[in-house]
């Protein structure tokens, strides 16, 4: 079924084509002997383009095409040599001898290559339209998954805690609670756009560290720093939280005190620099950070949202974790 995109640009390029090949530059006129024919070669070219092509081009069936179209420009070369010149010149030496075949080709080829191969451009801008679409919603779908992953990670290292807490029936239990259904609150319901406002995404990292806090007590000290924000940025949604889950995991795991994490957000113009650090003790049995699952989520969410737009650097030195990211964000 042919668009009407697609049928308005066929009748434009015939059109153009015929008004180009039939003006008669020393009469100053369009030639209506020659626009006869061109509009022959035209209705041959709807076979080759709208039949041959899809049937053997585009399935790869080279040898088929050529044949085929090798036979298309035969028959359109012998009706005009034997019907439509001797009809529209009888008793004359052109309605009645045949010029040859190279002078026949020379009259045949070039407009109905252009036509073709015109046709040909239009499919293909059409077939890289589609990929592109595909593309987007692999992309899409391969984004949502990986962000859909954030939520039970999120579940699995805090319902460990929440129930501990239970177990000794802390005070602080409704608090973490509360905390947890804030945040889970903001994962399942207002972090589904691909981007969100920066302001709205720390807010919520804030809160998200608050519940963190609660687990160290007075283990340690944690540090969150903003400086520079301003309302007319967007981020990608849940980026920077698997950092700040690290960092206070790592630093748990087998450790008991001085614990300190520091995490500080800055802007510069549209750039935004992450810095997280933490310490740490040495735990056979534990994954790094390079390693986990949570990291490798953000690291591919990163290469598809920011290509070429961000650096991450993740550096492990003095029984410390320090995490860099710098992000070119868009403005809202």
């Amino acid at each position: 079924m042919i668009s009407r995109k697609e049928l308005l640009f066929q009748v434009v390029l015939h059109v153009i084509v015929l008004l180009f090949f039939s003006f008669d530059k020393h009469e100053g006129g369009i030639d209506i002997d020659r626009a006869i024919f061109l509009l022959f070669y035209s209705a041959a070219t709807v076979i080759i383009t709208y039949f041959l092509m899809p049937k053997y081009l585009y399935k790869k069936k080279y040898w088929q095409f050529f044949i085929a179209f090798g036979l298309v420009v035969t028959v359109v070369i012998l009706l005009e040599e034997l019907v439509l010149e001797p009809l529209m010149f009888p008793n004359t030496k052109r309605g009645t001898s045949f010029p040859g075949v190279y002078l026949s080709l020379l009259g045949v080829l070039p407009v109905m290559t252009i036509l073709s191969g015109c046709k040909f451009g239009w499919d293909a801008l059409q077939k890289q339209a589609e990929i592109d679409e595909l593309q987007s919603t692999i992309q899409e779908s391969e984004l949502q998954f990986l962000r859909s992953q954030i939520n039970p990670h999120f579940l699995f290292n805090n319902l460990n805690n929440l129930y501990s807490y239970a177990l000794q029936n802390s005070p602080k239990t409704p608090e973490i609670i509360l905390e947890m259904s804030g945040v889970l609150r903001y994962m399942l319901y207002e972090s589904k756009e691909q981007f969100v406002p920066l302001k709205k995404e720390l807010e919520h990292l804030d809160n998200f560290i608050k519940l963190y806090k609660l687990q160290i007590e007075s283990r340690g000290h944690v540090n969150f720093k903003t400086s520079n924000i301003n309302g007319g940025h967007r981020i990608a949604p849940l980026i920077l939280i698997v950092f700040v889950e690290n960092a206070f995991k790592h630093s748990q795991s087998g450790q008991s005190s001085d614990i300190e994490i520091d995490i500080s957000i800055k802007m510069e113009g549209s750039v935004l620099e992450f810095r997280c650090k933490n310490n740490f003790e040495v735990v056979p049995s534990l994954d790094t950070v390079a390693k986990g699952i949570g990291l490798q989520n953000v690291q591919k969410r990163l290469q598809l949202l920011y290509p070429n737009k961000h650096r991450l650097e993740i550096k492990e030195e003095n029984k410390s974790y320090n995490v860099y990211l710098r992000l070119e964000l868009e403005k809202a």
